[in-house]
Order: structure tokens, then C-alpha cells, then sequence
């Protein structure tokens, strides 16, 4: 891929509106949503979407998010069933991410599902997010925007680092919220976890008035699933209460460490400051050490990311 000169675009009215104008004509922007700033490209467009996986090093198998900027803009992909509208209600926008079967005629580059005949769509929470979305009026398909397997961008400046030179511009809205990617639900037609993520399991437990499965599927069926993901350069070793000699130490609640999550042991707080803390640690370039999190809450998907950053490469 071509180096090109990728624009520094901000969230006022101009910038916006020159985001919307790249992304129709085909390129690739990079936007921030209350997760993760994704790397955004028209969904129909088979071009563009292939243009994601180049500017990524994305395996071709992985397939995509799909962002719309509303209930009503799903449905025109997806086949609505009853349970889609009762995660919607209290968790439209925001970050859950629904697979659900496509609907013929929509439309959309079967790079996006992987060739699968489902679809992961979710209405993102954030202003500059909806903003773009209504004014490119196009599905947008939106990984995070990183090299793919690296850690997950929560700035516009961990665009530029992992980016700069393959994408046409990063739109900048400050640091991201919750810091996390989204949940992922299978609703094909049970519901099933596919990904932990910023919505906590308990809460759609609560909302459905049912436990969750865990689907672990022979076959990539939503983003997130790879074994190895999420990675710095180095080693990563969970679990920890102190580094070993050489290594940098990621702290959760009161503790001396190189950098913490959070010392009031907070998992908010910690998710939002979970792939930042990564990105700074991982720039010193020595293996990371990481304090125990607790598995409740949004402590799992924290956790689920752990270990897919310790995973064997």
C-alpha cells in the first residue's frame, strides 16, 4: 500500500462534514466511538472494506462491525426479531454488538460478514460518531483502528501510530469513554455470548431474565475471537502480584507499580484505561506484568483481552 498523507481532522462542523465527503468517495477514516475509535468504510463499497483489511494486516476471515446510526437503519440489513428489540431498548446506543441473520437485498460487501450470512451491526454512543454516520448516510464498517492483533486505539494519537500513511484521515474527539469494544451477541436464533466487551454480561442477563452461554465456535464468527489479540511487542504475564526483574508492572487497586488501572480498584475505571496504559507501556519496549482483575462485571471482558494479549503468537 502507497504511503499517503493522513489528514488531522477534528469534531467541528467542517471537518465533519469532509469525513462524511472521504468516506463516500471510498476511503478510509477513523473515527472515535464511546468504545474504541473505529476505522471506518462504506459497507457496500467492496473496495474500501478491502482497503480496511490491507491498511489493518486484517486476516480476510474476520469479519466487521457494521455501525448505523439507528434501530430503524439496522433493520434495513438484518432480519429484527423480538429479543434484537429488547437488548435495543436499553442498550441502543451504546456498546453491544448484535449478530443477526442479513436480509436479502441489503446491500452490503460480503467482505463485511466474511461470506458468512450474518451480520454484527450495533448504533454506536457517541455524538461525533452520530454525527458522521447521518452525514455519510451509508453503513459504515468499523474494526478498531490498529495493525491487526495489536492493542486497541482509545486515542487519535494511537491511530496515528499504528495508521499514519494507509488511511485518508483520523477524526479527533478526545480519548474514548469506555475504552473497551463492544459485547458481542449471537442472536441466529438462541442468544449467545460471542465477545465480552463494554456492556457487562449481567446486565443482558437481566434484561433477557435468562443466563448466557458462552458460544466458543469452530469457525470466527464475530470479531474479537482470534486466540492472539490485542498485543503489545513483548511478553505480557497475568496474574502477578510483582514484576520479575526486567519486566514494566500494570497494577489494578492500591499497589506500587509502573502504571495502574486503577487504585481505587475501580473496573470502569480500568476498562477506560486499559489499552492507553498498554500503548504507554508497550513504547518502553520491555515485557509487562499484570496484577489480577476480578472476574465480575466488566472485570471479564478486561480479562478477556488479557489473555488474548498473552496468548502465544
Amino acid at each position: 500500500m502507497s504511503t499517503m498523507q493522513t489528514l488531522h481532522l477534528h469534531a467541528n462542523d467542517a471537518d465533519l462534514a469532509r469525513a462524511a465527503g472521504l468516506l463516500q468517495n471510498g476511503d478510509l477514516v477513523a473515527f472515535p466511538t464511546e468504545t474504541v475509535y473505529g476505522l471506518g468504510a462504506d459497507a457496500r463499497n467492496g473496495k474500501a472494506v478491502a482497503s480496511v483489511y490491507a491498511a489493518k494486516g486484517r486476516p480476510n476471515f474476520n469479519p466487521l462491525i457494521v455501525h448505523v446510526p439507528d434501530v430503524a437503519s439496522a433493520q434495513k440489513y438484518v432480519m429484527w426479531n423480538e429479543t434484537a428489540q429488547l437488548l435495543a431498548d436499553p442498550f441502543w446506543p451504546g456498546a453491544l454488538t448484535m449478530v443477526l441473520p442479513l436480509r436479502e437485498g441489503h446491500g452490503l460487501s460480503s467482505l463485511v460478514t466474511a461470506g458468512l450470512d450474518t451480520l454484527a451491526i450495533r448504533v454506536p454512543n457517541h455524538p461525533t460518531a452520530q454525527r458522521l454516520l447521518e452525514l455519510a448516510n451509508a453503513p459504515i464498517a468499523a474494526p478498531s483502528a490498529n495493525p491487526s492483533g495489536r492493542i486497541s486505539p482509545t486515542t487519535a494519537q494511537h491511530v496515528f501510530d499504528g495508521l499514519s500513511g494507509k488511511i485518508a484521515a483520523v477524526l479527533d474527539d478526545g480519548a474514548c469513554a469506555v475504552g473497551l469494544e463492544s459485547t458481542i451477541l449471537g442472536l441466529t436464533p438462541d442468544v449467545a455470548l460471542l465477545r465480552h466487551g463494554g456492556v457487562a454480561v449481567e446486565a443482558i442477563e437481566k434484561t433477557l431474565s435468562v443466563g448466557l452461554p458462552q458460544e466458543t465456535p469452530k469457525t470466527i464468527t464475530a470479531p474479537g475471537q482470534m486466540e492472539s489479540h490485542y498485543a503489545p511487542s513483548e511478553a505480557v504475564r497475568l496474574n502477578v502480584s510483582s514484576a520479575m526483574s526486567g519486566e514494566l508492572f500494570l497494577g489494578f487497586g492500591p499497589m506500587q507499580c509502573d502504571l495502574n488501572l486503577s487504585e481505587n480498584a475501580d473496573l470502569i475505571e480500568a476498562a477506560a484505561n486499559l489499552f492507553d496504559h498498554l500503548h504507554q507501556l508497550d513504547k518502553i519496549g520491555k515485557p509487562i506484568a499484570i496484577a489480577p482483575i476480578p472476574q465480575t462485571g466488566l472485570g471479564r471482558a478486561i480479562n478477556d483481552r488479557l489473555r488474548r494479549a498473552a496468548a502465544p503468537r
